[in-house]
């Protein structure tokens, strides 16, 4: 309803589509083809394939055209199934039939259809199809369970609340919502409803993140709830986190773009030398119109710069292969090939899925090997989430709890634990202790459903709770004789020791909170006593309680804190009656406070939550992944830097770290969170900016010493509201200047953990990355849909196949079983992968600059009158077919470094870190090693023609003979190049190289000795043949081959290898002197003794 005297004008909300794909079947081939033509290749050979078609050139259309059309066919298919696979995905999700309440009749629709206003019944282990308003519940206490594992990773159940005064009737309740605009804080959420009764004042209630149920969240323990649909399609959270899929280019991809730019100077420059010689020679008289070639009238009427023109296109074309267009297709074979030997890695095969990797996107193999930062999600990625209670420790007393297997159950009194209990702190003790553990929770006993008639066995019995670690507790008391019935409309039951049931009046809860780092309850026993239980961090416990009682526990926590556990100690207190009637009114009057509510309501728990008992401490592990404390180990050896990106608390983040040995130690911790801001008498912003300087000022003093010198290792934290402070100021220098200074102590800090994060605050951190000074290759791993954003944002994203669905794996690059599988995966298969493609590069523009240069060279000897120096068979075969297969075959199986040693001795890794084999000095040796032996061969060619008897009978050879002899020279060269360079020697290898050259020889015998009824004339017939019958020439091409090679190999002969790195292998001795050290363009296999053939 409206009131009389304003307009009412309906606003516009989107539909509860989601769209994550990038085409449509419309607009596919355009667009398509408009992002593929981009590529600054793929453009110019348009270009050139159309001046062919166009302009009378010296070669065929068909050269260029043809493998261009093969290059854009492959990657469109390519494209367009991955697509068709996000499109599929899409309609599971759009066509989900939902539950909608309609003029009091339950209606079924599609997904997509919902609209916002529509309420709609949501089942128990049903998904939410968008954001909710929770109206009712079929729980009598107005609540609803939920799981966000999709959403925030964390897989502990939720508690949301209805609104109140909806409960009674859904169907005839009139009411009109007000909320904030769409936002993407999956923890925020502004409101409120006006409730419309029979003509009275309409109630106003407020509304918050606790009313809000969100899409992608699951409805747990309660069988049915219904909501009013706030925020759909596009708007919902969860779409507002999800970022779309780019197109993700690796760094090889950008170094071949740039040295393309300069071989087209290169094409461009001796097209132009050319042509501007061409006319300074015609200029001469006689030289233009011989006598014996005088010009046709057209040829005289047609303009002069016109003509200059077209024999600049000439020229183009007929060098044009200096641009090798075959590069690509080969480099698109390569990933594609390449990608398989991930997929068939016997290692990264998991017996428990029964499942091994699997490559979503195969552009990505070299840029696993060029990684220097990692951002990885904590829960289930770095642990298992599955929280153990491992021991606890009574007013100074070690219980450890040993494994319960070998005992008959875990309650009964005669046995070992309990025996044990009773000689150690005292009955009385143990059992407040034990009471407090059962009481002092947010726990909920998992109903039973009406099918199971029988209960079940106490052991199995099923608990909910908001975080893992509070049901480790419970069933940690469970074990010692105490178990938590379960919470009935304010009333907590528990069973103790002697199976008597005990019942408390749950009295107030207060809340856990990061800043306090503590929660409580006040209840109240059956014989009249007031009890205040709290447990916490022990920072947050030990100034709490008397001080003489801090001393027996401090031991024990420090010690399982290094353990790697996380520790909670636990403290009580009894209130008067007096304390607890000020208690209770000071929080029912903070609880309502409009404005300031947190404040008010902090300072009335810090006043109740003093002077208590300390009575001990506990030790609950979260099972880290298998082996992942190695494999960061082994990443941070190879010169990565690991942040840990998390939306759990900053406690068990930091514990997990220790446990992973990304925090050592000796390592000093820098932490910027809410709690450090809090700064009597000072502005947020002011002590943000204190912090950000004097932690700058620390980390580049530390910077500055040399490393060698044991300088302090600075681990840093930092948590999402602080980084919100950090990225969004209220000034936009600030904002700059904050990002500044908090990227360099980043950077200068070993481990930075960041917790408390939403989806796309972990994208914003890898952004603000990526793009920071150097542009570093980042690499994202998580399992869970909280991590997608992250997965999508980063250079290369893995998703690991875990418990929480498999969005992660959708979205991500490649996926892994096992976080264990990422270290083979990066120093292995990275590494070798980045090798491989840069040699294949470098090694392409290489031999197709041997193979234009003396074309080029040959324009000073017959008049510039573009005549080719190679016959067109030679042309179009020399990349597709003499030399494509060895090179494509190289990159494939090379492997310069045995995967064993790669694995040994992470530091090989950053040797190739920063692109180093695509440098601008490696391109400029292959460049000149090109010149050289273009030079070599024209040349020496050349000196021996300059005898005219070539052959017995005093014959002289023709300008083919010419151009035969130099592609034979250059053939074999490019070719035994590579056999040089090769290390890793299989029958494929032997069998391509040695086959390729065979191949060249019975294909030029062959098209030189047969008649062709399809040609007009015939260039090469019997050249081959005819030149090989001359010693002469036999000679030559034995000299100017081994001539090219000489410096190659008397490098390899002369020069000494460099030692081998000095770290010992595992057997004591030293690493084999098959190192990385030595540069990959320098090796023979003549000192690879272990090499497979």
């Amino acid at each position: 309803p409206c009131p009389a005297n304003e307009v009412f004008i309906p606003p516009k909300f989107c539909d509860n589509r989601i769209v994550s794909s990038k085409y449509t079947v419309w607009n596919f081939l355009p667009k398509n083809l408009f992002e593929q033509f981009r590529r600054i290749a793929n453009f110019y050979f348009l270009i050139i394939f159309l001046v062919q078609v166009i302009v009378d050139t010296p070669t065929s259309p068909v050269t260029s055209g043809l493998p261009l059309f093969f290059v854009i066919t492959v990657t469109a298919i390519k494209q367009g199934y991955e697509d068709w696979l996000r499109h599929k995905a899409d309609n599971e999700v759009n066509k989900y039939r939902v539950t909608v309440l309609e003029d009091g009749r339950r209606i079924r629709k599609e997904s997509e259809k919902i609209k916002v206003g529509d309420v709609l019944e949501v089942e128990e282990n049903e998904t939410f199809p968008c954001d909710l308003i929770l109206l009712q519940s079929s729980r009598d206490d107005g609540t609803c369970f939920v799981t966000t594992a999709s959403l925030d990773g964390e897989s502990n159940h939720k508690t949301h609340y209805t609104v109140p005064d909806t409960e009674s009737d859904v169907e005839s309740l009139n009411a009109t919502i007000e909320c904030e605009q769409p936002q993407p804080d999956l923890y925020k959420f502004v409101g409120r409803m006006h409730i419309y009764k029979n003509n009275e004042e309409p109630v106003l209630r407020s509304l918050g993140p606790e009313n809000l149920l969100l899409k992608g969240a699951t409805l747990k323990n309660t069988q049915r709830i219904c909501g009013v649909a706030v925020y759909t399609g596009m708007e919902t959270k969860m779409a507002l986190n999800y970022q779309g899929k780019s197109q993700k280019r690796s760094v090889v991809e950008k170094s071949i773009n740039a040295f393309l730019l300069v071989y087209l100077c290169i094409l461009v420059s001796k097209a132009l030398v050319c042509t501007t010689l061409k006319y300074v020679w015609q200029s001469k008289p006689g030289q233009d119109e011989p006598w014996y070639n005088e010009k046709t009238k057209k040829e005289k009427e047609t303009n002069l710069y016109l003509n200059m023109f077209t024999d600049f296109l000439s020229f183009m074309v007929l060098f044009n292969f200096i641009i090798p267009v075959s590069m690509y297709v080969t480099v698109e074979m390569q990933k594609f090939l390449g990608s398989f030997f991930i997929s068939w890695d016997k290692d990264f095969f998991d017996s428990e899925i029964k499942e091994g990797a699997l490559v979503n996107t195969s552009d990505l193999n070299e840029e696993l090997g060029q990684v220097e930062y990692v951002f990885t999600d904590k829960t289930g990625t770095l642990t298992q989430n599955n929280m153990e209670f491992i021991e606890c420790c009574i007013d100074g007393h070690q219980y450890k709890y040993r494994d319960a297997s070998s005992e008959v159950d875990g309650f009964c009194v005669t046995d070992g634990p309990v025996n044990r209990l009773q000689q150690k702190a005292g009955r009385e003790r143990e059992e407040l202790f034990l009471r407090a553990l059962c009481l002092c929770h947010t726990v909920q006993v998992k109903e039973s459903t009406e099918q199971e008639v029988v209960p079940p066995p106490e052991e199995q019995r099923g608990f909910i709770a908001s975080s893992p670690d509070e049901i480790a507790l419970v069933k940690g008391a469970m074990r010692y004789g105490f178990t938590f019935l379960g919470l009935e409309s304010k009333t907590m039951k528990l069973l103790n020791r002697n199976n008597d049931v005990e019942i408390y009046d749950l009295l107030h809860v207060l809340n856990f909170d990061p800043v306090r780092r503590r929660m409580s309850v006040i209840v109240r026993s059956k014989s009249g006593d007031t009890l205040l239980f709290c447990k916490g961090a022990d920072s947050s416990i030990f100034p709490r309680v008397r001080q003489e009682e801090v001393e027996r526990i401090r031991m024990h926590v420090e010690r399982n804190a290094k353990e790697g556990y996380r520790t909670l100690c636990v403290a009580y207190k009894y209130l008067s009656e007096e304390e607890y009637v000020q208690v209770d009114s000071g929080l029912r009057e903070a609880r309502l406070a409009l404005q300031d509510r947190e404040q008010k309501l902090m300072a009335v728990y810090n006043q109740v939550e003093t002077g208590m008992n300390l009575i001990g401490a506990t030790a609950v592990e979260d099972r880290l992944q298998e082996e992942a404390a190695a494999t960061m180990e082994a990443l941070q050896g190879a010169g990565m830097k690991i942040w840990v990106l998390t939306g759990d608390k900053m406690e068990t983040a930091k514990s997990t770290c220790y446990a992973c040995r990304l925090f050592q130690r000796n390592t000093e911790l820098l932490e910027l969170t809410v709690r450090t801001l809090e700064f009597i008498g000072k502005r947020r912003e002011d002590q943000l900016h204190d912090l950000l300087l004097e932690y700058h000022k620390k980390t580049n003093l530390s910077s500055l010493y040399c490393r060698s010198w044991s300088t302090q290792d600075y681990g840093f934290i930092v948590d999402g509201a602080t980084l919100s402070m950090v990225l969004n100021s209220s000034s936009e220098n600030n904002t700059n200047n904050y990002k500044n200074l908090f990227l360099q102590i980043c950077q200068n800090c070993t481990t930075v953990l960041c917790c408390r994060m939403a989806p796309l605050q972990k994208a914003q951190i890898v952004k603000m990355v990526k793009n920071s000074k150097g542009s570093p290759i980042t690499l994202s791993v998580g399992d869970g849909a909280n991590d997608v954003s992250m997965i999508l944002e980063a250079h290369v994203g893995i998703g690991i196949k875990g418990k929480e669905g498999r969005q992660a794996v959708r979205n991500s690059d490649y996926a892994i079983p096992k976080l264990k599988h990422l270290k083979k995966l990066l120093l292995a298969h990275g590494h070798l992968y980045y090798v491989r493609i840069a040699h294949l590069v470098q090694y392409f523009f290489y031999k197709n600059l041997c193979f234009i240069l003396p074309q080029f060279l040959y324009q000073f000897f017959c008049g510039y009158s573009q005549q080719p120096l190679y016959d067109a068979a030679y042309l179009t075969m020399y990349n597709i077919c003499f030399t494509s297969m060895p090179i494509l075959a190289y990159s494939l199986l090379e492997q310069h470094i045995s995967i064993e040693i790669l694995l040994d001795n992470a530091t090989l890794y950053r040797e190739i870190g920063k692109n180093a084999m695509l440098r601008w000095g490696p391109f400029l040796y292959w460049t000149l090693l090109g010149v050289f032996h273009g030079l070599v061969f024209f040349f020496g060619v050349w000196f021996l023609f300059s005898n005219p008897a070539l052959q017995d009978n005093g014959q002289v050879f023709g300008n083919w003979s010419y151009g035969t002899i130099v592609f034979t020279i250059l053939v074999f060269t490019v070719t035994l190049k590579l056999a040089l360079d090769t290390r890793h020697w299989t029958w494929i290898n032997h069998f391509v190289i040695w086959g390729s050259l065979a191949f060249y020889v019975f294909f030029s015998f062959f098209w030189g000795g047969v008649i062709w009824p399809f040609m007009s004339q015939q260039r090469l017939y019997f050249v081959f043949a005819n030149m090989l019958s001359s010693v002469s020439a036999w000679l030559v091409i034995i000299m100017l081959i081994l001539l090219s090679l000489l410096p190659e190999i008397l490098y390899v002969v002369l020069h000494k290898p460099r030692a081998p790195h000095a770290r010992q292998s595992s057997t004591g001795g030293l690493q084999s002197p098959r190192s990385s050290a030595r540069p990959l363009l320098m090796r023979t296999f003549s000192d690879e003794s272990n090499t497979v053939i």
